[in-house]
């Protein structure tokens, strides 16, 4: 109970997972949002769920959830959830975002401008698209948050284009018609042999889009985009611009063509049965991968489609190959191996897509985009035909199957939760942050031994702050907030769920070891060691007084009154979220962690120059934002009051009449009467190195001559009567007579 209490106070949470579950979502959306006119939504029907909307008694149209019909999954592998509109001839009315998890959305793109590109979509008659008689509208995408514009924009026309063709909204729908399939299509296993480039590429069995710089360029230019066609592509129109080829090398004969009989039984090792995996190759000045993969491990140029349902690979599908084994492969500078998820329903004997995104840069923050496809279709020659058993073809008349079908039908790894999916995914993270966190409940446990070696201790510091700096904050953006406070408050009232706690692996790490570390140390572990911003204030610092800039401590008083100013900030913002969450993760603001660590500056000019000013005030101050107005450490300090042991030790004499751990401490924590005040430490330990150095304290100094008195009176040269120079010194610091001893004047209060 007292963990969870504690995680109370630090932990983070959301809403409670409602994918699926269209009642959890339309009290957060006025009917005249979605469908104008309306003024009321009838009971939702049907499996995925449908909510009619009505003006008084009249049909105007339906409300139904994205995710529900069609892949939502975004950049932080949550669904995207939006509720969308249609009126009964299949047109878009009305759009409302009503719940994502997008870190890019939440730490520096304002959520509008997500919006404002999404909601372009509204008006837009999807009965000609899926009839195929016009082409699916695309949204403009939003620099910075490429994948999460997509996969909303996707969502939408797929879901919209899926709930037609289920002839769902009345006379005006396409409902499908036909007989029953006569039979059922897999891969032929028998299928085996070796082939060569040539023959792969002849018969199909690999596919290739060429596009030249004249390709992209006139792609531009009916994109009616004037800056994007006003940026060509310079060089000879007839320079290939990207050289793409895709194959499925589940299947046999492609894959030990492709990959090699010892490269293709590693992957059939590694595949569920039925899964799928893709080998895309490419060459040109183009990169298909991109490098958003390297930032957030997602492949934003590629996206595999097949009939209304889409999926943009990860770096947890992703494995690099050098080369192609079949005879005749050409050497190209990128090939990729991708599995296909096994959640994602594909069927390698139907047609399928690999859509190409082609970004065009049009100022500082904007792009164009224009998209091409690959499509592929699997030579007959591989496929077999067995009849359909009795009942197993899907009538015209038949209702796709529900959700609770699904769930029935499905293998263990389709209700795998999707926690346990990220945890695999991320396990290399996972196991750094680990071992990270291992080696700081060393340092803190061996504590009293590594402080007597200051220069050994200072250097293993300022290694591990620039770790916790550079891998932990800048590359795997697991920088904490007060945000995770206030949504965890939220998520008490509003439905709590661990699954949502896991989902961020290395976000849970370091909730359960600030939770364990508030029992042992306080808030210091997190303030003094695990927080990327913190650790950045006090190299720079560290720098600073290298190049001997001058250091201002603030007199007592003025500092005594100052470091309440965090918890007031943090007390107002606990407030404002009971009001509005939202609104007061505007205001968390003041923290400048999202700007300086998660974004790295890539941000509007004035939350670059708040942080920056920031850090310029901790050259002079050490550590001013987290001495004087960081809410998360006034959140941590709270609960730290319950720690249940003291692992700092002090001598009788610290603050009477002894002043130097107080006058040297780098948060000004310790009081004038010298207790240590646990609120305000960051466990840097420098008063533990003053504690046991014999030079310094001056306690240690009274042992330390004490010690080396005893030792000159036990000398043989004292016992044997010897001669020479002999001074002894008393506990005043006057010399008295004993050998090579030297006065010491202790250090000035």
């Amino acid at each position: 109970m007292l963990a969870l209490a504690v995680l109370g106070w630090i932990g983070f949470g959301c809403p409670a997972d409602a994918t699926g579950r269209l009642n959890d979502y339309l009290p957060k959306a006025e009917p005249g949002e979605l469908i104008p006119d309306a003024n009321r939504l009838g009971v939702p029907q049907g499996d995925p769920a449908i909510a009619p909307a009505y003006k008084d008694d009249q049909l105007l149209g339906f409300v139904y959830l994205n995710s529900d019909f069609a892949n939502a999954t975004g950049y932080s592998g949550k669904p995207i959830q939006i509720l969308v509109g249609i009126n009964p001839k299949g047109v878009l009315t009305g759009l409302k975002l009503v719940e994502h998890k997008e870190p890019i959305v939440l730490v520096g793109i304002p959520e509008r401008r997500i919006l404002e590109a999404v909601k372009k979509l509204i008006g837009t008659d999807m009965e000609p698209v899926v009839r195929g008689a016009a082409t699916a509208p695309q949204v403009d995408i939003v620099s910075g948050a490429t994948v999460t514009v997509l996969v909303m924009g996707d969502s939408i026309l797929r879901s919209a284009t899926k709930i037609i063709k289920s002839g769902r909204l009345g006379a005006q729908g396409l409902a499908p018609a036909g007989p029953a399939p006569q039979a059922i299509r897999a891969i032929d296993p028998g299928k085996s042999e070796i082939r060569d480039w040539q023959s792969l590429v002849g018969d199909g069995s690999v596919r290739r889009l060429t596009l030249s710089l004249a390709d992209i360029n006139q792609a531009f230019e009916k994109s009616d985009n004037a800056a994007a066609a006003a940026h060509p592509e310079e060089g000879d129109p007839s320079d290939t611009f990207i050289d793409l080829y895709v194959a499925d090398v589940a299947v046999p004969t492609i894959g030990r063509s492709l990959l090699g009989n010892d490269g293709y039984n590693r992957l059939t090792g590694r595949l569920k049965p039925g899964q799928q995996a893709l080998v895309v190759a490419g060459a040109g000045r183009y990169s298909f991968k991109g490098a958003a993969y390297v930032r957030g491990g997602i492949f934003d140029r590629i996206e595999l489609i097949q009939d209304t349902n889409s999926i943009r690979f990860r770096d947890r599908d992703h494995t690099r190959l050098g080369s192609l084994e079949a005879e005749g492969a050409p050497d190209f500078p990128e090939i990729a191996l991708f599995v296909v998820p096994a959640e994602f329903s594909f069927d390698p004997t139907e047609q399928w897509i690999l859509q190409l995104l082609v970004q065009r840069v049009v100022g500082a923050r904007d792009k164009a985009w224009v998209t091409f496809e690959l499509g592929y279709a699997l030579p007959d020659v591989y496929v077999k035909r067995e009849p359909a058993a009795q009942g197993q073809g899907t009538s015209p008349d038949r209702t796709p199957a529900s959700a609770t079908e699904r769930r029935e039908t499905a293998g263990p790894n389709e209700d795998e939760p999707l926690w346990m999916k990220i945890w695999r995914g991320n396990i290399v993270k996972v196991a750094m942050a680990a071992f990270a966190l291992g080696a700081l409940t060393l340092i803190f446990f061996f504590q009293n031994q590594l402080v007597r070696r200051p220069k050994v201790y200072t250097w293993v510091r300022r290694v591990y702050l620039a770790f916790i700096l550079v891998w932990l904050g800048w590359y795997a953006n697991a920088q904490l907030s007060v945000v995770n406070v206030l949504t965890f408050a939220n998520s008490l009232l509003t439905g709590f769920s661990w699954e949502y706690f896991l989902s961020a692996p290395l976000i849970f790490l370091l909730w359960c070891s600030i939770a364990a570390g508030l029992l042992f140390w306080g808030r210091g572990p997190f303030c003094g060691w695990l927080c990327p911003f913190g650790a950045l204030q006090e190299l720079l610092n560290n720098v600073a007084q290298a190049v001997k800039i001058p250091q201002y401590r603030l007199p007592w008083g003025l500092h005594e009154r100052l470091w309440p100013l965090k918890y007031i900030i943090f007390l107002g913002l606990f407030g404002m979220s009971l009001y509005s969450t939202a609104f007061a993760e505007q205001l968390a603001e003041v923290e400048p962690f999202k700007t300086a660590i998660v974004l790295k500056f890539a941000r509007e000019w004035p939350f670059a120059v708040y942080a920056l000013t920031l850090l310029s005030a901790g050259l002079f101050v050490e550590r001013f934002f987290c001495r004087y107005m960081c809410p998360l450490g006034a959140a941590l300090a709270i609960p730290g009051r319950i720690r249940m042991f003291e692992w700092l030790r002090r001598w009788p004499e610290c603050g009477s009449p002894c002043q130097r751990c107080a006058n040297e401490c780098p948060v000004q924590a310790i009081h004038p009467e010298g207790h240590i005040n646990v609120n305000e430490c960051i466990y840097c330990m420098h008063c533990q190195e003053l504690y046991f150095d014999d030079h310094r304290c001056p306690h240690m100094i009274q042992v330390r001559l004490k010690r080396e008195k005893r030792e000159a009176l036990s000398s043989s040269s004292m016992r044997s009567g010897g001669k020479g120079p002999q001074t002894i010194i008393t506990a005043g610091g006057k010399p008295v007579g004993l050998p090579r001893a030297e006065a010491i004047t202790p250090p000035p209060n």
